[in-house]
């Protein structure tokens, strides 16, 4: 699906990512995690495009095409070729409706089994459709930037600090749904975290990051107690 290789990048004169490795399996949940500043954020812009890349590979694979190296490819193409994004600051259009922002991301390529569903997937929207996204409450407009990521459904869905933010009944709703999307639809997930209920929950894998280097990786049930009082638990 999507392999980073020795990736490099810098702010400046800062060295910020220090040779990232990181393979995503299809159909899996990845979960990035450490504290605030060590490069999770940054690692996540990488990979949509929205940073540039000092040095590495970022290898993108899918069954009909060979391997593509997306280090030239804007961030406009990679969402084209099926990665999905959901910021943190979930960028929806504060002065349109919700059915017009689902609209507009409708717009954008044809709404495939998951589309067709949105207003199953998320209930709640479907009360608030005339409702502009300024006046939505942080839980609805998290629910809407995921609708609209889900509208024309890619192949790699990538979320920036999902849980930030939104009450614990929607942690655990969007824990299901990520579970639901991985296993019912086969969708790739990658999501930055640390909210480590959530993220034992929704996630497979992780990739711990400090400093900008990946310190641990594995399965979600190797993120025991030693590694996170050595890299995440204050001292």
């Amino acid at each position: 699906m999507l392999s980073l290789q020795a990736v490099n990048q810098y702010y400046g004169d800062q060295h910020t990512l220090w040779n990232v490795s990181l393979d995503l399996v299809p159909g899996e949940c990845t979960c990035i995690i450490g504290l605030p500043g060590m490069g999770k954020t940054t690692l996540i812009n990488c990979i949509t495009g929205h940073l540039p890349v000092e040095s590495g590979r970022i290898i993108w694979r899918d069954t009909e095409n060979a391997p593509r190296d997306l280090l030239n490819v804007t961030a406009e193409h990679r969402a084209a070729m099926g990665i999905g994004y959901v910021a943190q600051d979930r960028r929806i259009f504060s002065q349109l409706t919700v059915e017009e922002n689902l609209h507009i991301a409708m717009m954008a390529g044809p709404a495939g089994a998951i589309g067709g569903e949105i207003y199953t997937l998320f209930p709640a929207l479907y009360a608030l459709r005339q409702v502009k996204g300024a006046g939505l409450s942080e839980d609805s407009r998290c629910e809407l930037a995921l609708a609209r990521a889900l509208i024309s459904p890619p192949r790699l869905l990538i979320l920036d600090e999902p849980t930030r933010g939104i009450g614990q009944a929607l942690v655990h709703k969007l824990g299901s749904l990520i579970v639901r999307l991985c296993e019912d639809f086969g969708m790739t997930v990658l999501l930055t975290g640390q909210h480590l209920a959530f993220i034992r929950r929704a996630a497979t894998r992780f990739c711990l990051l400090h400093q900008g280097r990946s310190v641990a990786h594995g399965d979600v049930s190797q993120l025991d107690e030693q590694v996170l009082s050595r890299w995440i638990t204050p001292h």
